[in-house]
């Protein structure tokens, strides 16, 4: 298996070990069901049920007044709720593969990078695609997928190693090889795309060592490496996303055109503007759960590298 992983089992504590368990159990029963019934499912049990308990939508809703602060609190409660229906729904989607590949089969591939993204496969040239934490991001991996492509990708593990296991695996599943973040991981994705390969990688993560992007009218620290990557294998840098369409079960996957900035923060500051024109069109599919602007551990880093 290609996912960076020994054979040794995960290490964590008894209380990483229940959670997995529980987890583990949710989705064996969701998995039972028909696809339709378990994708609703799980969106109502994350909206109704853990979301509220485990401070998800809380943290939704506070990201919302953070960015929209004069937005009407019924106009945030509702896109909260949309937000946390959309994480459950995609927790699930992503665990059923083969449905996921199957349904795929009816999800709209649209856009500018169509064209580029085929050339490049002929001629063998290295993809590398980027997108963010918005409808169901596999989405368009899926159908690239089903028309005979095979797309790896770089992934954050899990805090929790027991569940990380076979999240990974999951991600492997649907089309390796996969690469755990970090030195060995980056130099595994780089050898892959080098060969001609391709891969996904989601840039909208938090991270202190990054670079001060603005999103959504806020500054957000985050990494460079997407563009920096395809700098240094030639690969094409492609946006995409996986909109959600009004049934709750179907998807639009959105190829932008190339990015062709040499700057790779200027780069990254092109894929970042594509994810925000979707996050206003459907605020409610993007992952409002994720700390994604840390404001308090931004202001005490800025303190303590100007204080003398």
């Amino acid at each position: 298996m290609s996912t960076q992983q020994t054979d040794a089992a995960p290490s964590g504590s008894w209380g990483d070990w229940a959670e997995d368990r529980a987890l583990r159990g949710i989705i064996r029963t969701a998995l039972a069901l028909p696809y339709q019934r378990r994708v609703a499912l799980l969106g109502w049990l994350m909206r109704k049920v853990i979301a509220p308990r485990v401070g998800y939508r809380k943290r939704a809703l506070d990201h919302l007044a953070y960015i929209w602060p004069d937005m009407p609190e019924a106009e945030r409660n509702r896109i909260a709720d949309g937000v946390c229906d959309n994480f459950g729904r995609v927790f699930i989607e992503n665990y059923s593969v083969s449905d996921l590949l199957k349904r795929a089969e009816t999800t709209t591939l649209s856009g500018p990078g169509l064209e580029a993204i085929a050339a490049a496969r002929a001629e063998n040239r290295p993809l590398l695609f980027v997108t963010g934490h918005f409808g169901n991001f596999e989405a368009p991996r899926a159908a690239l997928v089903r028309q005979g492509y095979q797309i790896g990708g770089l992934y954050r593990p899990i805090a929790n190693p027991y569940f990380n296991e076979h999240y990974a695996q999951n991600m492997h599943d649907l089309s390796g090889p996969v690469f755990e973040q970090g030195r060995r991981g980056t130099m595994g994705l780089v050898k892959h795309l080098k060969q001609g390969g391709m891969a996904v990688l989601l840039f909208d993560i938090y991270d202190s060592g990054g670079v001060p992007i603005d999103f959504m009218g806020k500054p957000a620290p985050t990494l460079t490496s997407a563009a920096e990557i395809a700098h240094k294998t030639g690969a094409l840098l492609v946006p995409f996303f996986g909109v959600r369409q009004p049934d709750g079960l179907t998807f639009s996957a959105e190829f932008d055109a190339p990015l062709t900035h040499d700057d790779p923060v200027e780069q990254t500051r092109a894929m970042t503007s594509a994810l925000e024109q979707r996050i206003h069109r459907h605020p409610e599919q993007w992952f409002w759960v994720h700390r994604r602007w840390k404001p308090r551990r931004q202001r005490k880093r800025a303190a303590a590298t100007t204080s003398p």
